[in-house]
């Protein structure tokens, strides 16, 4: 099974449909995010999942717990593969949400962001935070493992620091994966799918070097190469 994970950025559903439309299951996981989810809504994660994908979505949920609790439920009937908080929402926060889920038939994988990868130290310092963004990542990622969580989003760049202190059966999920020659655009702190697979990486993110490419299906086949 491929341990890519392809960010649909697309605005609505229709493009998202004729970009998947070449694709296999087998191929490629497919991540939801804001966009896509506000312009298409759950009928469309639905949708995908009939088409027997592994669907994470990537909504971020960062609320009071029961508010978050209740989100996750939610969205974990959808039958999505796998959702997401913000560890920053704290312990109370992040054991609803798990609490919300484990009593299903097929729950989600449930992991939390710890720094965004858009962000680096100076920025962390320009919202308060006075360490480095390895030491949030590290502190954020140790809250995530005491309630109980399955892993984390983080940088390729923590990768094997939280390997280390985690073990290899927490899962780390990384967005801001670039192939060699590809813009790195928004993300701050990138590596390349070699790399990220040395670091020990479970699963990794990639969007637009795929969904902008001029032969996504030719990318795809390339990195799901570098990874095994």
């Amino acid at each position: 099974m491929s341990r890519l994970i392809v960010a649909l950025d697309f605005p609505n559903a229709v493009a998202a449909l004729r970009f998947i439309e070449p694709l296999n299951p087998s191929q490629c996981k497919l991540k939801v995010g804001f966009e896509l989810f506000v312009a298409a809504g759950p009928d469309f994660v639905r949708q995908l999942v009939q088409k027997g994908f592994d669907v994470f979505l990537d909504l971020k949920f960062h609320d009071i717990p029961n508010t978050v609790a209740g989100a996750c439920r939610s969205a974990a009937e959808l039958g999505v593969w796998m959702i997401n908080v913000h560890a920053s929402g704290g312990a109370a926060m992040l054991q609803a949400a798990r609490a919300a889920i484990q009593d299903l038939p097929h729950p989600p994988l449930l992991i939390a962001v710890t720094v965004l990868t858009s962000m680096d130290d100076q920025q962390l310092q320009g919202v308060g935070v006075n360490h480095s963004a390895e030491q949030q990542v590290s502190r954020l990622a140790q809250l995530t493992a005491e309630c109980g969580l399955a892993g984390v989003v983080c940088s390729a760049q923590e990768a094997i620091m939280l390997k280390r202190e985690r073990g290899h059966n927490f899962l780390l999920v990384t967005p801001g994966i670039r192939p060699v020659g590809s813009a790195i655009g928004d993300q701050s702190r990138v590596m390349t799918p070699q790399q990220a697979a040395k670091a020990g990486i479970d699963y990794i993110v990639v969007g637009r070097p795929i969904t902008q490419a001029t032969n996504p299906l030719a990318v795809i086949e390339a990195i799901n190469a570098d990874l095994n």
